[in-house]
């Protein structure tokens, strides 16, 4: 999600005559986009901006802005706490950036972090334009009504709200006109798409139709709640042949018990039940996840259950994370008392064993034939990459003529992050 917002910033700042640059010392304006989903992306926040102080001293007339989560969490505080800090854009308050920006050139400092109603909401839905890829993010529905305890997410990003089905598909249809062949379904709690919104399709109907649009030949979506992947989204991956071979499913712990008081609204049963359907559809599906380690209250047995739920599940991928207070969460005032060195050595063990996984399901891989759409340039002189249908990334040795093509690769080597392939 903060990728794609950070693709609109840079695509609304275009339009005021900004240029992305790698020079931050020269730059006329610095904005960080921010995440507060977790306590360290919080803090790693206010260290960046203590160190883009240095950049407004001699008189210098630099730009600093705070967008994201952070931006929205702190609103004005930031003003007050960093007065070298120019803007303060919340998460529903992109629309006013070039506004902001004006007036921040004639000196004006300024927070915005009011949500807006969701008529507005659904007239200002974000779509990008600039610079053409051959991959887009599309947003479907934003914010979230879970409420899981530990998360921030409704208290940043807002309440759930679907995006009309005819904008969508019509957004769609112009980024296959401009070339882009894969497209991404984007949303904090994306397969709940539609069900708040009685007028509009179910989320895996939306897939369907954005499959029948010509020029688009590959469709993933992220990020999917395991409670709300419906049967009817489930077998999509069975019928419909241009979705993805990959799913993020986070479970965030394998223990009954962890479930409950995170407030996930499955159990793992049901959450394996799912693997189990997609497996039977898809027998060549990958899954990554998101595991959450030393939750309040996890006893030894609890993360047992968590890696035996990793055994059975066996992610290509995982993004896995001790657990952090969310200040206004529900788990905020949860008594925790485990202490860290044991939550580290548990977010160890974990990371270890999906090391291992990681590996395994992707040495067999070696020798087989993987179609690839070939993006761009990969890192050595002479080398192409690109994304399987998998997900991970692809290189192999080609011409800059294959850029926007779908090639057949026979992978030669299965490195942690990616795969090395010839034609």
């Amino acid at each position: 999600m903060n990728v794609n917002d950070s693709e609109r910033i840079v695509s609304m700042l275009a339009d005021l005559g900004y240029a992305p640059t790698n020079a931050p010392a020269s730059a006329d304006m610095i904005l960080l986009n921010t995440c507060s989903v977790r306590g360290g992306a919080e803090e790693k926040v206010y260290r960046r901006l203590a160190n883009l102080r240095i950049y407004k001293r001699d008189g210098k007339k630099q730009i600093i802005a705070v967008g994201g989560c952070v931006a929205q969490q702190e609103g004005e505080e930031l003003l007050r706490k960093l007065p070298y800090l120019d803007l303060v854009i919340g998460t529903h308050n992109l629309h006013l950036l070039p506004d902001m920006v004006r007036g921040a050139e004639r000196g004006e400092r300024r927070s915005e972090t009011t949500f807006i109603d969701n008529d507005q909401r659904l007239d200002l839905f974000p779509s990008i334009k600039g610079e053409s890829r051959l991959s887009r993010f599309v947003t479907v529905m934003q914010g979230c009504d879970n409420f899981c305890s530990y998360c921030i997410v409704p208290f940043v990003r807002g309440r759930e709200i679907s995006r009309r089905s005819a904008d969508i598909l019509n957004e769609v249809r112009q980024l296959a006109d401009e070339g882009v062949r894969e497209v991404i379904l984007l949303g904090q709690n994306v397969n709940s798409y539609g069900l708040k919104a009685e007028s509009e399709p179910s989320f895996a109907e939306l897939i369907r139709r954005v499959s029948e649009i010509n020029g688009i030949d590959r469709i993933r979506f992220t990020t999917s709640h395991p409670k709300d992947m419906s049967d009817e989204l489930i077998a999509c991956f069975g019928t419909v042949p241009k979705l993805s071979g990959q799913i993020h499913l986070p479970a965030q712990s394998g223990s009954d018990a962890m479930l409950k008081v995170m407030g996930r609204g499955y159990t793992r049963k049901s959450y394996l039940d799912k693997v189990h359907k997609l497996r039977i559809l898809r027998p060549d599906i990958v899954f990554t996840g998101d595991i959450i380690v030393g939750f309040p209250g996890e006893s030894d047995d609890d993360f047992d259950q968590t890696i035996s739920l990793m055994e059975e599940v066996r992610y290509i991928d995982l993004f896995s994370f001790v657990y952090s207070p969310r200040p206004g969460t529900r788990a905020a005032g949860l008594h925790d008392d485990l202490p860290r060195a044991v939550k580290m050595a548990r977010l160890d063990r974990l990371m270890e064993l999906q090391r291992r996984h990681t590996l395994e399901i992707c040495q067999p891989y070696i020798g087989s034939s993987m179609s690839v759409l070939v993006e761009g340039e990969g890192k050595l002189p002479g080398q192409m990459s690109g994304k399987g249908d998998i997900g991970r990334i692809v290189n192999f040795a080609g011409e800059n003529s294959l850029v926007g093509t779908f090639v057949d690769v026979k992978i030669t080597k299965a490195y942690p992050n990616s795969f090395l392939g010839e034609l």
